[in-house]
């Protein structure tokens, strides 16, 4: 979920839908695909089913794992014959750009990626009604549209919640199953904050608004906070109310106590003018008891961070739910992104694909290879990231809220909430005032 220099994506998108403009940039990407698919299949060893002939295109936007996705790929033609050529996208790309390229060439994969309602609704009329397939009824994280029609298919989980670094908090003698509301969470917070020294700490907690940069961590995933925590995975009440350009003021408002608290906590170099990777290098060094971000930093933490994480001991990590409210006991998970069929004459085929990938063998690759957390619940594996368990336990548990921060009016978090957090952490809003602005901004940005 880190995000990338906009400047940078500009460039790039731009060298993109250049490149796909013809028919042998797909020509290209299909034979790189395939010849990777190829080599790796060799690899693999063992009796290979006989080519069928058919080939499907799928694009990935997670393109981290391309070497992960096209060894799942060699395993599907080895045992169905079917070739899956991978097209991996990243690193700033505008993937729903680039796509609507493909689509304006016809040239478009069997099988891409979205990344939430703005992104299926570009894509109205031309998906395939997935809500019949067998997986479906073995996750939770499937993405419906507005009338319960299945469009996207889960490939991995990331989870939402106020992460902890365990060690620290038992020094301190702080049961972090404890913290179940406001009053609680406070009091870990002093306890930790008067021991910081003897703990080694910095502060107490790495939240950074800058809201430049961060405008995504503040305006999307600690705003999606307000609009999903402690709900059932299909209320969608807060965000419903957000639609009308309105905020619950009561719930908002003990919300806003909540991040009033990481401000008075938080560690003042960086709280206005931090980076995300300062943010997780510093909780990778043991330098704060909590951090405001998600899964996906243990990925972060093991390799871009691996030297200050070995020297911190390499310690244990949790996540607790974002109590603002007393009683509040999930996390939120969710597909950060979906897989949808293209409607063409491969659908069949992809669907086949999509099954078999929910399923043994395609999950032990995603899981212990690629670092996915299953989203299917007959999967038992369990990646090594740290903070895979965590997600594992609350996902069995029933106690993970679904995230709707993806549905969120387009530009809401970088043109208005992120300056609104900015604002509350520089001193220029008090509580009552940071509740008040947010409410007027977000009227006037659902009305415009």
């Amino acid at each position: 979920m880190k995000k990338r220099n906009l400047a940078l994506m500009t460039a790039i998108l731009a060298a993109a839908l250049t490149a796909c403009g013809g028919s042998n940039a797909s020509k290209d990407t299909k034979a790189a695909g395939s010849d990777a698919a190829k080599e790796a299949g060799s690899e693999a060893g063992g009796e290979k089913a006989a080519s069928t002939g058919k080939e499907l295109r799928l694009v990935n936007g997670k393109i981290e794992v391309d070497a992960q996705m096209k060894e799942l790929a060699a395993e599907y033609e080895k045992e169905t014959g079917v070739k899956v050529n991978i097209e991996s996208m990243g690193g700033g790309i505008d993937i729903q750009g680039t796509l609507k390229g493909y689509f304006q060439a016809d040239n478009m994969p069997d099988i891409f990626v979205n990344g939430g309602a703005n992104d299926f609704k570009n894509w109205e009329g031309h998906l395939v009604d997935l809500s019949n397939e067998k997986w479906v009824s073995d996750t939770e994280s499937a993405y419906k549209d507005e009338n319960g029609k299945v469009l996207g298919f889960p490939y991995t989980t990331e989870a939402i919640g106020l992460a902890y670094n365990a060690d620290v908090l038992e020094k301190a003698g702080i049961d972090p199953k404890s913290i179940t509301g406001p009053e609680s969470m406070k009091k870990a917070f002093e306890t930790l904050d008067s021991k910081k020294d003897e703990l080694g700490l910095t502060a107490v907690i790495g939240y950074v608004a800058e809201a430049t940069n961060l405008y995504w961590s503040t305006g999307n995933h600690l705003f999606g906070v307000y609009e999903d925590a402690g709900l059932k995975r299909d209320d969608t009440k807060y965000i419903d109310l957000l639609n009308e350009g309105k905020l619950d003021n009561e719930r908002f408002s003990k919300y806003a106590d909540m991040i009033a608290l990481f401000n008075k906590y938080a560690d003042p170099a960086l709280l206005v003018s931090g980076t995300y990777d300062q943010q997780i290098q510093n909780f990778s060094a043991g330098k704060y008891a909590f951090v405001t971000q998600g899964s996906w930093i243990g990925a972060t933490m093991t390799n871009d961070d691996k030297e200050q994480y070995d020297a911190a001991g390499n310690f244990k990590v949790g996540m607790i739910p974002y109590a603002f409210e007393e009683g509040i006991d999930t996390i939120q998970t969710n597909s950060p992104s979906w897989w949808s069929v293209f409607d063409n004459d491969n659908a069949e085929e992809s669907k086949k694909f999509l099954q078999w990938i929910s399923e043994d063998t395609a999950q032990k690759i995603l899981v212990e290879k690629a670092g996915f957390v299953s989203p299917f619940k007959s999967i038992s594996y369990v990646a090594n990231d740290p903070f895979a368990q965590t997600i594992t336990d609350y996902t069995k548990a029933g106690k993970t809220s679904a995230w709707h921060w993806l549905n969120n009016k387009d530009g809401l978090a970088q043109n208005a909430l992120g300056v609104v957090y900015q604002d509350f952490a520089s001193g220029n809003l008090d509580t009552a005032k940071f509740v008040d602005t947010m409410e007027k901004v977000i009227a006037q940005y659902y009305a415009g």
